[in-house]
């Protein structure tokens, strides 16, 4: 029996950095108004819904990830009525809005941690995580995670930056406030949160030392069985779960912290997470064998309840781009968006991945990620997957009238919106065309992931079917054409063409190979 959509499950989320979308009000930095006045080509598109970077008043030590106030927007991009338009414009397109929720921990600025701070007997000390000695908890971000605070003269602890506090999630009156703050976005209309590192709320009771292991970076160097994963977390997806039931199809997705399939699937389900992110996919090389080991593991893992997502790009990882094409030359970009479209599960798109967008290059006086600060000739941070969308050929690329707060990527002259717009055999219009495809076609959304190639070398085929319903999708990896034997029991039945990303000739003789060019992917489905 066939579903009816269901947006989160079955269509296209869009994955928006604020700061660097759209800027109207000419300061450099993206806004509000700049996703409004996109909205109409984000619906061209064929998106189903928003997912925004956090949008709260924040110091932006971490931008936008150390929140200073959960219930207000950051004056840079705009004002709470701005927001209420942005969701009743976004909603009259049938477009979704998700909120990055960050629950971990708050800006060191939060009204909570000043108070929190001011004495041992403050009412808010115990929704922060202070010890009167440290044991050997690391930051991810380097060096020790316990930070001295001399008021006191205790230390708190920060997975993150010193100037990202973690808060206390045994606190009761802590997980309460966190719970209405999700219930006052509900109330204002959003459609779903992605909450940040969910799976590090809680942190072991008696403060075990973690145990050691080989690594490069200190926190590497540990084993993280004490500071993330703790039981508690299940009973809370439970009660963000029941909260967000009690307002129709609304959604959840969690990035899982340090984690693999087997960790990602064990967060997600009926009474959960309704997805979770995986990123293995993310990070397999230009290699079919690993992009179908990633999918069928993923798969196999998944408890009946759960539902995958995919995701190439993100605000944290170079582009798919920088990582995988040659050139300017974007066909390899069409293979990827048709698998990251015809797979089961949700695609997560990145902004600018519709245009191809590259990593800009980011010299050591323009590093404004301090992750890249820090680590710098080793690692030059995440400014580089974050520079502004480029819209046209105007003056710093339609993005903005004054400059940016990223460099705008030299090639935005050839690679815009405008033109690509323009170019019926671009990557923007080939992701139009497989995002239209999915909305049209029950088996990619409903259907059965079936390979027809178990190792692949150079080609990656595939079935997606429901009942009656199928397509077949046939890639090539490859640097030279290569041939494809369609199986004796699939040869019988009278294929056509749907999409395809070069010129392709479907054989009149089924028993005959379909040959397949360099870095060309074929949708087929019988007639």
């Amino acid at each position: 029996m066939k579903r009816d959509f269901l947006w989160w499950r079955d269509g296209i989320i869009y994955q928006i950095y604020i700061r660097s979308f759209k800027d109207t009000n000419n300061d450099g930095v993206g806004d509000l108004n700049g996703i409004i006045s996109e909205l109409d080509y984000l619906k061209e598109l064929g998106v189903d819904a928003l997912w925004l970077s956090p949008l709260y008043p924040s110091p932006d030590v971490d931008y936008g990830y150390d929140v200073c106030d959960y219930r207000n927007i950051n004056p840079q991009y705009g004002s709470m009525d701005d927001f209420n338009l942005l969701i009743k414009e976004a909603h009259q397109r049938k477009i979704h809005i998700i909120l990055d929720i960050v629950l971990n921990h708050t800006s060191n600025q939060h009204p909570w941690f000043l108070e929190s701070k001011k004495a041992k007997d403050n009412s808010k000390r115990d929704w922060y995580i202070w010890r009167d000695k440290m044991n050997n908890w690391e930051s991810i971000f380097g060096g020790s995670g316990w930070e001295l605070d001399e008021t006191t003269n205790e230390y708190y602890f920060h997975m993150f930056y010193k100037e990202q506090p973690d808060v206390n999630w045994r606190n009761p009156q802590l997980r309460k406030e966190m719970i209405d703050i999700l219930d006052f976005w509900l109330k204002k209309g959003v459609d779903g949160f992605r909450f940040d590192v969910f799976n590090a709320f809680f942190k072991k009771k008696d403060f075990s030392d973690n145990p050691s292991k080989a690594g490069i970076r200190g926190f590497d160097r540990q084993s993280h069985i004490n500071d993330i994963d703790q039981p508690e977390m299940d009973g809370l997806l439970e009660e963000i779960r029941s909260l967000i039931d009690r307002n129709p199809e609304r959604f959840t997705v969690g990035e899982t912290f340090l984690g693999g399939p087997e960790k990602a699937a064990k967060y997600c389900g009926d009474h959960k997470m309704h997805e979770t992110f995986n990123f293995d996919f993310l990070k397999c090389n230009w290699s079919p064998k690993e992009f179908m080991s990633a999918i069928q593991k993923w798969e196999n893992v998944l408890p009946e309840d759960g539902h995958p997502s995919y995701v190439l790009n993100n605000h944290d990882n170079p582009r798919s781009a920088t990582r995988y094409a040659r050139g300017e030359n974007d066909e390899r970009l069409k293979i990827l968006a048709a698998l990251l479209i015809t797979l089961r599960g949700t695609p997560f798109m990145y902004y600018g991945e519709e245009i191809g967008m590259r990593d800009i290059k980011v010299s050591r006086n323009q590093i404004k990620d301090p992750v890249g600060k820090r680590y710098w000739p080793f690692y030059s941070g995440r400014d580089g997957c974050r520079a502004p969308m480029q819209w046209d050929t105007t003056k710093n690329a339609g993005f903005s009238k004054e400059k940016p707060w990223l460099n705008i990527h030299p090639d935005y002259m050839e690679r815009n919106v405008v033109m690509q717009r323009e170019d019926k055999d671009s990557l923007f219009h080939f992701y139009k065309d497989l995002i239209r495809l999915r909305h049209e076609e029950t088996s990619i959304r409903d259907g059965l992931f079936l390979p027809l190639i178990y190792e692949p070398r150079s080609i990656m085929a595939y079935l997606r079917q429901s009942g009656d319903d199928m397509l077949m999708v046939v890639m090539n990896f490859g640097w030279r054409s290569m041939r494809f034997f369609i199986g004796n029991t699939l040869k019988k039945l009278n294929w056509k063409v749907v999409l395809n990303n070069q010129e392709f000739v479907l054989p009149e003789d089924r028993s005959t190979p379909i040959s397949l060019k360099a870095n060309q992917v074929v949708i087929l489905k019988p007639e």
